[in-house]
Order: C-alpha cells, then sequence, then structure tokens
C-alpha cells in the first residue's frame, strides 16, 4: 500500500482503501478540516486562533467557506497554519478514539504534505514527525504500522536519510525487539527504505550501513512469523541486482539461506525466494551452478504452485534462463518435464476468462470505456534503404507479443508461459519439437474450447524458433486454423487469428490460391466479427499479413477495402484506431496499386469523414495521421484532391505546438507544456505529401509558413521533433528545392551539430537529408562540406553503428564527393573500406547511383587513395544488378585502369584472392 505521486493533495486512492471523493471529504471533515475544529487537539500552541478562525459561525451559509474548497485548495490553506501537520501526526498516532481509516488517512495526508513542502517544515514540527514515527512503529494496527512505515520511507527519501542518522540504527535495533507488532513495523518501514533508497543504501555518504543491515536481515530468514520471514527476504532482494558488495559479501550465506526456505509454507515468503533466485541468475549464476538441477527441479514444482503469484514469479525463471549461454546444456535433460509445465500454464485460468467475459460472445454494439484505450505512441519516420534481402528487418517490431489480453493485468503467468516457450523455441529450435508435437495433437483438437484455445497459443508461441521443423506440418495445420476461424467461442477465434499471423510469411511462400487466399477470406469475415477483441486480432493479424504478401494482395484489393471500409461504420473507438493501421499497412504494401479511381473512391471519404469529425486536440488524429500519411504516398496524384485542407491542419497543428511551446517556455506556471506528439505526427504527414505529391505540394510550400517553422523544429529540444522535420527537409528538398534553397545558410549548420550518433535516428535522418541537398546544390555545396564531412567519417568509421545509419552515411558521403570531389577525395582513404561494405547489400536505385558515380569521380580524382582497399571497391562494384550504361562505363575504367596499372600478373595474384563468385561476376561483367 505505496505511492501516490503528485502534489500534496494526490491521496492515492489504493493508499486509502480506495476513498471516493465523497469519502475523504468526510473524513477530512471529520479530522476537523472544516466545521467544529477542536483546537485543543492540537500538540502544539493551545487555542490556536488562527485555526479556529477557519470555522464558519454556527447556521452561516458561505458560498466559499474552507469545507466547500476542493481537498486540494483546503490542504493548501490549511499548509499554511505550522500546527496543521503536528495536528495530523497526532491524529494518525495518538488519537485512538478515532477509526483506524480516519488515523490512516490523516497520516497519509501528512505524507502527501511532506513529499511537497517538507523542506519548508518549521525543525521543531521535523523533529515531533520523525520522534513520533519511531514511536508508534509498532502500533497494535497492521493499517496504522504499514502508514506509520510509508511516513517514514517519504521522509527518507527526500534526502533525509543524511539528517536523520539515527533512523536506520533504531529500525534495526527494533527489530531485536520481543513485541512482534514492533519487530514487523520496523522490517515494514526498513523494506521500504530498501526499495526507494537502495542506491544510496549502498554510497559512503551514510557510511554503508547496509555492512550491518545485510548480515542482520540474514539472520531472520528462520523468524518465526512468516511476515517477518518475507520482508527479510525482500529487503535483501533490493541488492542483487546492484551487485551490492555488501551482499556479495555474504552471498554463500545468502543462497543457503534461500535454499533454507524454499519449502517454506507462506505464499509470500516462496514468491520472494523465487525472485531472489531469478535475479542471482543474472547477477551471479557462477554460485548457482553447483545447485542448478536443484534449483531446476525447486523451480518446476514453484511454476506449478497453488498461488499464482508465486507461480508467476517462479515461471520468470525459465523467461531469464533462456537468455543465459548455459541455458542450452543446463535445461536439456529437464525439458520432458518443463515443456507440458509451460503449457499448461498457457490454459486461460477462470478468473481469466470472467475478467475477459469470456462468455460474452457479442459486444460490438457496446461501447469502449476510455480507461480500455492503451496510449498509443508514434514512431516518427526513420529514413532507410531498400536491400536485397528485404522483409528482414533491423528493428524489432513489438507486433508480435504473445497474445493481447490487455484488459487483464498485463502480466500474468499464461503470458509469462507463453513468453518463455517462445524463447525456449528459439533456444532449442527444432530440438524442440519432440516434446511439443504429442502435446499439441491433444491439445489442438480437444472438445473442451479452453484446452484447444491453449493449443493454439503453444502453436502460435513456437512459430518463430521451431518455424523449419513445423514446416512439414503446416499443410495440415493451417487449414485446421483457418477452420478454427469460425470457431463459435470468441477466444478461439481471437487466438486464431493471431497464431496465423505468425505462420504469414510460410502462407505467403505457396501458391497463392492454396492458403492465402481462404485465409484472406476467413481474416476479412473474422474483421467484421460480432466480437470486438475478435475484431481487434483479426485487423492485426491482417495488417502482418498485408506486410508479409504485398503485391501479392493487388487481385483482391476491391474485396479487401469493401471490408475494412464497411468495418468503419461497424467499429467502436479502440477498434477504430486499429483499422486505421490495417488500412496504413495495405497502402504501404501495396503502394501505387492503390491509385485507381475506383478504389480512392472507396477509401478516402470515410477517412476525411473521420479527419473533418477530429478535433485538433484528439490523441486520435495520431493514428489517423499516420494511416493518411501511407495513403497519400501511396497515392501519389490520386491524393491530389484531397491534399489542401490535409496540408493546412498539418502546417497549424505544427504551428500550434511550437506556440504553446514558446509560451511554456516563457511562463510555466500559466501555460502548460504541449504534446509535442501532434507536431512530430503532422510533420511525418507533411513528409508523406511531399513523397507521394512530389512536384505537385509546391504551391502549398510556396503559400505557408513551413520553412519558418520547420526552421524553428530542427532546433527543438525534443530528438523526436528534429527527427521528423529533417525527414521533411529530406523530402521537400526532392520535391520543391526552389522553396528550400533560400534557406540552406540557415540549415546546414544545425544539420551538421545533428551529426551525433548518440541520438540514431535524428543523426540518421540528418546524414539522409544532407545528401538530398547536395544533389540540388551541385558545386554550390562547397563552402559546407567542413561543416559536415568530418563528423560522417568519424560516424563511417564508428564500431556498432546500426545499418541504417551506416547505410545512409555512406550515400551521403558518395554524393558530397559527387558533387564537390575535390573537397572530399582527400579523404578517400579513411572511409573507403566501411563505405564499400555498408552499400554492397543495399538495392540498385537513384541514391544508390549517385553515391557510386561520386567514389568513381573521387578515386578519379585520388586513386592512391583506394589502392589498399581496392578488394572492396571491385566487391561493391559487383553488388550492382543492373547498372546504368554509363555508370558501368565509370566501373569498366577504373577496373581496367588499376589492372594496366599493376600488370597482368599482380592482377592475376591479387584476383586469385577473390571469392568465386566475384572473380566470374567481374570477368563476366567488366572483362577483368
Amino acid at each position: 500500500m505505496r505511492g501516490g505521486g503528485g502534489g500534496q493533495s494526490a491521496v492515492c486512492a489504493a493508499e486509502i482503501g480506495g476513498l471516493s471523493g465523497v469519502e475523504l471529504a468526510r473524513g477530512l471533515n471529520r479530522l476537523g478540516v472544516g466545521p467544529g475544529v477542536s483546537a485543543r487537539l492540537l500538540p502544539g500552541r493551545a487555542g490556536n486562533q488562527e485555526v479556529r478562525g477557519l470555522r464558519p459561525h454556527p447556521g452561516a451559509v458561505r458560498a466559499n467557506t474552507c469545507c466547500e474548497l476542493p481537498a486540494s485548495q483546503k490542504l493548501e490553506q490549511l499548509n499554511q497554519y505550522p500546527d496543521f501537520n503536528n495536528y495530523l501526526i497526532f491524529v494518525l498516532t495518538k488519537l485512538k478514539s478515532e477509526d483506524e481509516p480516519t488515523r490512516s488517512l490523516s497520516g497519509l495526508i501528512l505524507k502527501n504534505n511532506v513529499k511537497a513542502h517538507f523542506q519548508n517544515f518549521p525543525n521543531g514540527v521535523t523533529d515531533f514527525i520523525k520522534s513520533e514515527c519511531l514511536n508508534n512503529i509498532g502500533d497494535s494496527s497492521p493499517l496504522i504500522r504499514a502508514t506509520v512505515g510509508i511516513l517514514i520511507t517519504t521522509i527518507a527519501s527526500k534526502g533525509e536519510l543524511q539528517n536523520w542518522p539515527d533512523l536506520l540504527p533504531k529500525l534495526c535495533s527494533l527489530l531485536d525487539s520481543e513485541d512482534y507488532n514492533t519487530c514487523e513495523g520496523a522490517f515494514g518501514a526498513l523494506q521500504k527504505i530498501c526499495e526507494d533508497s537502495a542506491e544510496i543504501l549502498d554510497s559512503d555518504v551514510l557510511d554503508r550501513p547496509l555492512n550491518i543491515m545485510i548480515p542482520k536481515f540474514l539472520q531472520f530468514f528462520k523468524h518465526s512469523s512468516p511476515k517477518i520471514r518475507s520482508h527479510a527476504v525482500a529487503c535483501v532482494n533490493q541488492f542483487i541486482i546492484s551487485r551490492t558488495q555488501a551482499l556479495m559479501l555474504h552471498i554463500d550465506s545468502f543462497i543457503e539461506n534461500l535454499f533454507a526456505l524454499a519449502g517454506d509454507e507462506e505464499p509470500e515468503v516462496r514468491k520472494n525466494v523465487c525472485r531472489a533466485l531469478v535475479m542471482l541468475l543474472e547477477v551471479r549464476m557462477d554460485r548457482l551452478l553447483p545447485h542448478m538441477h536443484n534449483i531446476v527441479e525447486y523451480m518446476l514444482q514453484r511454476t506449478q504452485d497453488q498461488d499464482e503469484n508465486v507461480a508467476l514469479e517462479a515461471c520468470e525463471f525459465w523467461l531469464t534462463l533462456a537468455e543465459q549461454p548455459i541455458c542450452k546444456d543446463v535445461l536439456i535433460r529437464h525439458l520432458p518435464k518443463l515443456i507440458p509445465v509451460l503449457v499448461n500454464g498457457m490454459k486461460y485460468s477462470d478468473i481469466d476468462i470472467i475478467l475477459l467475459k469470456g462468455d460474452v460472445e457479442e459486444d460490438e454494439t457496446i461501447p469502449d470505456s476510455e480507461q480500455d484505450i492503451r496510449p498509443r505512441f508514434h514512431r516518427s519516420r526513420t529514413v532507410a534503404q531498400q536491400h536485397d534481402e528485404d522483409g528482414i528487418e533491423e528493428e524489432d517490431d513489438d507486433d508480435d507479443e504473445i497474445d493481447d489480453d490487455d484488459t487483464i493485468s498485463d502480466w500474468n503467468l499464461r503470458k509469462c508461459s507463453a513468453a518463455a516457450l517462445d524463447v525456449l523455441a528459439n533456444v532449442y529450435r527444432d530440438e524442440l519439437l519432440p516434446h511439443i508435437l504429442p502435446l499439441l495433437k491433444e491439445l489442438l483438437f480437444h472438445h473442451e474450447w479452453v484446452v484447444k484455445e491453449s493449443g493454439i497459443l503453444v502453436l502460435g508461441a513456437i512459430a518463430e524458433g521451431c518455424m523449419q521443423g513445423m514446416i512439414p506440418y503446416l499443410p495440415e495445420l493451417i487449414p485446421h486454423l483457418i477452420q478454427c476461424l469460425s470457431d463459435k467461442k470468441a477466444l478461439v477465434r481471437s487466438i486464431t487469428c493471431w497464431t496465423l499471423s505468425r505462420y504469414a510469411h510460410w502462407v505467403v511462400s505457396q501458391p497463392p490460391d492454396t492458403y492465402l487466399k481462404p485465409l484472406m477470406t476467413e481474416l476479412l469475415k473474422r474483421i467484421l466479427d460480432s466480437n470486438k477483441r475478435v475484431q481487434e486480432a483479426a485487423c492485426s493479424a491482417f495488417a502482418t499479413l498485408e506486410e508479409e504478401a504485398c503485391t501479392e494482395l493487388v487481385p483482391y484489393l476491391a474485396y479487401i477495402l469493401d471490408t475494412l471500409v464497411f468495418a468503419f461504420s461497424k467499429y467502436q473507438h479502440k477498434n477504430l484506431l486499429i483499422l486505421y493501421d490495417a488500412i496504413g499497412t495495405l497502402a504501404d504494401s501495396v503502394g501505387h496499386h492503390l491509385n485507381k479511381p475506383e478504389y480512392i473512391q472507396m477509401l478516402m471519404p470515410p477517412l476525411i469523414q473521420k479527419w473533418n469529425m477530429l478535433k485538433d486536440e484528439d490523441k486520435d488524429l495520431f493514428p489517423l495521421l499516420e494511416c493518411l500519411s501511407s495513403v497519400a504516398t501511396a497515392l501519389q496524384s490520386g491524393f491530389l484532391p484531397y491534399c489542401e485542407p490535409v496540408y493546412q491542419r498539418c502546417v497549424n497543428l505544427v504551428q500550434k505546438t511550437l506556440a504553446q511551446a514558446m509560451l511554456n517556455n516563457a511562463q510555466p506556471d500559466q501555460y502548460e507544456a504541449p504534446d509535442k506528439d501532434f507536431m512530430i505526427v503532422a510533420l511525418d504527414l507533411l513528409s508523406g505529401l511531399a513523397e507521394g505529391l512530389g512536384g505537385n505540394i509546391e504551391q502549398l510550400v510556396a503559400r505557408s509558413n513551413i520553412l519558418t517553422l520547420m526552421y524553428q523544429c530542427m532546433q527543438d529540444k525534443m530528438p523526436e521533433v528534429r527527427q521528423s522535420s529533417f525527414a521533411l527537409l529530406g523530402d521537400l528538398t526532392k520535391a520543391c528545392f526552389q522553396h528550400v534553397k533560400p534557406c540552406i545558410a540557415d540549415f546546414m549548420p544545425i544539420l551538421g551539430t545533428n551529426l551525433n550518433p548518440e541520438f540514431i535516428s535524428v543523426c540518421n535522418n540528418a546524414t539522409w537529408a544532407i545528401g538530398e541537398i547536395s544533389i540540388q546544390m551541385g558545386i554550390e555545396m562547397q563552402p559546407y562540406i567542413p561543416m559536415v564531412l568530418h563528423q560522417l567519417v568519424e560516424i563511417i568509421n564508428r564500431p556498432n553503428t546500426p545499418k541504417t545509419l551506416l547505410e545512409n552515411t555512406a550515400i551521403t558521403i558518395g554524393r558530397l564527393g559527387y558533387v564537390c570531389p575535390q573537397e572530399v577525395a582527400p579523404m578517400l582513404q579513411q572511409f573507403i573500406r566501411p563505405w564499400c561494405t555498408s552499400l554492397r547489400n543495399i538495392r540498385d536505385n537513384e541514391e544508390k547511383d549517385s553515391a557510386f558515380r561520386g567514389i568513381c569521380t573521387m578515386i578519379s580524382v585520388n586513386p592512391s587513395g583506394v589502392i589498399q582497399d581496392f578488394i572492396f571497391f571491385c566487391d561493391a562494384v559487383a553488388s550492382w544488378i543492373n547498372p546504368k550504361d554509363d555508370l558501368r562505363d565509370m566501373f569498366c575504367k577504373i577496373l581496367h585502369g588499376f589492372k594496366n596499372q599493376v600488370g597482368d600478373e599482380n592482377w592475376r595474384r591479387f584476383s586469385d584472392q577473390f571469392p568465386l563468385p566475384l572473380k566470374e561476376r567481374l570477368a563476366a561483367f567488366y572483362g577483368v
């Protein structure tokens, strides 16, 4: 029962047992914050006239009595009275005639005052509160003890551990009290202090109290009270992850004591033991290894514990172990026992089904409650190159999370078991299948829906790790799953959507009529399901299928759009947001194939209708703007009839956000900070428009102040704003450079200062924009080369730089060398090797073309710069599938020039080092 953020009025409902506003007011009234305050209760000055003066005259009705103010204002007023806090501690600790919830509430109000105003408390008040806390830590009421513990912790976390030197020694000595309540109260407070102030406890500031505290805590692992044993383990657990030295000195004793508690009858103790072992896996695997067999056996039992909290804590063990290199060897002999335990944990419990309303099949007409709608985070635009092996994503996508029962607690035994099976499938790959397949046979065709549902989840969980081994079974399994999409239980239909999406890659690799067409047909029916959870799962699964299938979907576009547009009229709020994503992904996947009058006529009216309905401050604009951005890029000129109002609104959103940010900077008390996501998403949609409309955006740019706004955005302190503004700068440079050119002198220094790989995506987009600008500027780029070249060469030589950034850096260096070879060529030797290795994998396109022209021009200016790394240049040249004729001639010239320079014999020796495919390719294409 802890927490409560914010100012002194933020009395957290959980802490006060879920008190409503009415009860809080009533509690405050009882506390005398309102009519009838009795001044004689105050432990400070007797007969305090000021406090008494707050009381309205009997019978008088005033519109603005203290009692009728909001509680927070009332507390603000009362905080002007130094005695008020004395009064609150008095009610908490001394006023036994009041009921416990009221006394506890008084303590929690005091706790919030400490958070907000502690530095203003008079010394006498502070000392009185501290001594009262320590004197009452052993109150006979568990609620009052816990409240006093929270108060002590809050004072300690205000930097007071240094100013309260007797706190820790006193609490530690109280642990030895004969009185159970005192020992338990002191331990409760210590546990909270260890949670909140772990770092300072392990620092010289306090003279390292842990050297005394940790051995002390270990003594209590064997205490007769389960509550005390639990506190003791929880206290020590706070210091495992940070590898605190005081704990490391006693690590063997700690582990020994943990083992002694393994069979404890108290669930809370077993939970803390499991938690400790999970953390020790990461921190002191060396100490656990000799006991690993027994620990695994123990965790197998605990993963099946009757208490779900213990089982969940134990299940984390398998997730953590799977990340350790020794996992494969350690667990192999336990798999026959472990896999059935995990699979069993993947069944919905009765309580899950109640919470998920598993018996409600049709709920599509019930509006969503707003708290069910998770905040969405916009992923700002990052410019990346296309690869020959496209489809291999560099960044993890987070759409693949293990089945999304997001209405129950975010993490439960079912999800943890499924995640553990997923990671183990990635560790053991197909070696896992002999343990899984017999179970799957039983589960997938089971007559009980709960069992069948868990089998479908198992099948989805192993998809990534065991894909190769599953292929022989998929021709039978996929049709079975497609059938399960029309199961009568909604929870079966929804998990089937997810599992099928995990096999979408395989489905798409088969002839389209075999599986893709039936799967798509059934998924589209599920998008129009009468159950909201199924609609959501189907929409997400369909988006995954779209990404895998891309242009394979073109023949079915009319049918797909029909369904998605019909869903607009059917969906409640939450699923509408997921529908936008499915439409945006469709546009990304089929591109210009969407640009047909009949498709535009189906798709655009409902989107624009939603767009017109939403207010500027409505966060639903985010997913809609993202969706429109993809649609605009795909439709290209087809988007022209809709572009003006969309463009104008985006510019307005940027302008409004910047204006509010300026007000907030100038007067933070009066103006709140804006939500900059509105600006980021608007910038990204403008990028989409520029990319889609190309030169057609020119008039819109001419009639707006977007370049002035961009200049401000490029200097914003929030990285995501800069990231999106650089993407837009690059896109506008390509679309209508005549408007960008007058600003180049202002923009280039800003781009130069953002070539900082600490912010990967900002640096990436700034780099890309510089490359686009250089192509347009030509020789006029000369004065700006010193601002950027050294940083770019540094980035391309950095170890562990992400692929996307390396590629864009290489392209930009090549382009700078293309327009200003004399300035860039002298540095050729410093970047030629990483330049060649990073560009060998990207597809033939305009950007690669200009970059390679640049490198060839630089080689002709500074041939000695390439000599040492010529083999890398040969390899990069061979990566071209189909260079333009004049570029091919440039390659030929350099290759033959080099060969003639060294002579036939040296060339033969040199080319003998080439891998055979490279040798053959150069001979076939370039005759060397």
